[in-house]
């Protein structure tokens, strides 16, 4: 990575922590990350701070930055707000969408179909990324696409994959967003996406991993989504 910037180390390191590369709980040393990425402390440094406000890191007195250990309660919530936003994000990209926006949507939801129909599941992760990231940036609103696009990350975190069965049906509702979407129809878009969440509530299990304190913070039914 050389010298490296603050962003891209950012990236990785999140990308580690998502991954399980770095568990929950783990000490993260400046120099420790400048070895692995091969950049300097200044950008390592600058990602932790970064990680720590989007809520993947926190910072111990005596220890330094950690991995943050999420309760139940913490992943139960991010469905909460994700039954809340994401249809709104639908809406607003239904309203301002551009043609570039549904070209390159309508090109994820067909190449989506065809690896879950073919149970290619290790190739829906980052075709699932984007396509949330792309309607995200149909809202045409930085309020929205922060949030949207870090609560993505943090349920692939928190949250194990689908099974075969439900990512077939899940990439079927991305392409019924996506007419939706393309038709300017926002209140179609806004009611598909809702129905899309509360599906895939059913679906989805919670990360079985020393983080989360289950005597606690007891769930039964957990979820995430692709």
């Amino acid at each position: 990575m050389g010298t490296g910037s603050a962003r891209g180390v950012c990236t990785a390191i999140r990308d580690d922590i998502v991954s399980g590369f770095f568990p929950p709980g783990a000490r993260l040393t400046e120099e420790q990350l400048a070895r692995r990425y091969g950049v300097s402390r200044v950008p390592v440094r600058e990602a932790l701070r970064t990680l720590e406000s989007e809520g993947f890191v926190t910072t111990r007195r005596h220890v330094g930055a950690c991995v943050a250990e999420p309760t139940a309660q913490d992943a139960a919530d991010l469905l909460d707000i994700r039954a809340l936003l994401e249809p709104l994000g639908a809406a607003r990209a239904a309203q301002r969408r551009t043609p570039a926006h549904v070209k390159v949507l309508r090109g994820l939801v067909r190449l989506g179909r065809e690896r879950a129909r073919r149970g290619e599941l290790s190739e829906l992760a980052a075709l699932d990324a984007w396509f949330h990231e792309t309607l995200a940036q149909a809202t045409a609103s930085p309020g929205l696409v922060a949030p949207l696009v870090q609560l993505r990350r943090k349920i692939a975190w928190m949250y194990a994959p689908a099974e075969h069965h439900r990512a077939v049906d899940s990439w079927d509702e991305h392409g019924a967003i996506v007419d939706a979407v393309a038709r300017g129809d926002a209140e179609r878009a806004r009611a598909l996406t809702g129905a899309h969440v509360e599906r895939a509530a059913a679906a989805y299990r919670l990360r079985r991993n020393p983080a989360v304190n289950y005597r606690k913070h007891p769930v039964n039914t957990t979820s995430g989504d692709t």
